[in-house]
């Protein structure tokens, strides 16, 4: 496609020969990425971090050894990794029930590598939050005979919160990034779709910068929403600074 003559204008234009079109479907896609493995992740740090302080051992140690293998290799080897391996022993495990293999849709398979990888950091989060809380609390609600779900449900989630909001955003912000390398394993969200704009018409520098100035709005606007929800949960409390 030549391109020497169009202006940035036309190359961000919405329509073809533009790109700006698929950079914007670029970007849904990973915010949508993101969204599904940050809430793959809460649900594994939840039940990990309630793990992890319980008093069964043997979950215990399966959960330390989650977290400290994930945090000690670098998140590009865990996807990739995870990726295939995980394709390859699905489909020998259909293969031993007499199924015939199945080719993992992309979008699933990059969620599901995220958010594994989302949940062992998540679980150390929400640990440390838990730990924060005063006993004082929980013993109270133990007098009055909460059960332990009514006792999560009325106390310690509602208590835990404030102290996790800011590890939480942060790992939100974490997996935006994150979302950039599902695209070693051949699936187009916006750092693809990126350098392949930038492939096709030779001006990489202006994609890279409009694809920063994604990102950057992306991570405005999630700060907004954090800063609403961290209002909210720490309301009648001083202001933390």
């Amino acid at each position: 496609m030549a391109t020497g003559s169009m202006t940035a204008w036309q190359l961000l234009a919405l329509q073809p020969p533009g790109w700006g079109g698929a950079l914007l479907t670029g970007a849904a896609t990973t915010v949508a990425i993101s969204a599904c493995a940050y809430s793959i992740g809460l649900v594994i740090g939840l039940f990990g971090a309630l793990g992890k302080l319980s008093d069964n051992r043997p979950v215990g140690l399966i959960l330390k050894g989650y977290t400290s293998i994930i945090r000690a290799v670098p998140e590009l080897i865990l996807i990739v990794g995870l990726y295939y391996a995980g394709t390859d022993g699905l489909n020998r495990l259909l293969m031993a029930f007499g199924l015939p293999p199945v080719e993992v849709n992309g979008f699933v398979a990059a969620v599901a590598v995220l958010g594994f990888v989302q949940g062992a950091y998540m679980t150390e989060v929400l640990r440390g939050a838990i730990l924060a809380i005063p006993t004082g609390q929980l013993e109270a609600a133990r007098a009055f005979g909460m059960s332990p779900l009514l006792r999560f449900r009325r106390v310690t989630l509602p208590a835990l919160l404030p102290n996790a909001l800011p590890g939480m955003a942060n790992l939100w912000m974490s997996v935006t990034k994150d979302s950039a390398l599902v695209a070693v394993v051949g699936y187009q969200e916006l750092a693809l779709t990126t350098r392949l704009a930038g492939a096709n018409t030779k001006e990489y520098f202006l994609f890279f910068l409009a694809a920063a100035v994604l990102y950057l709005v992306i991570t405005l606007l999630s700060n907004l929403v954090f800063h609403g929800i961290e209002r909210r949960v720490r309301r009648g409390q001083k202001p933390a600074h």
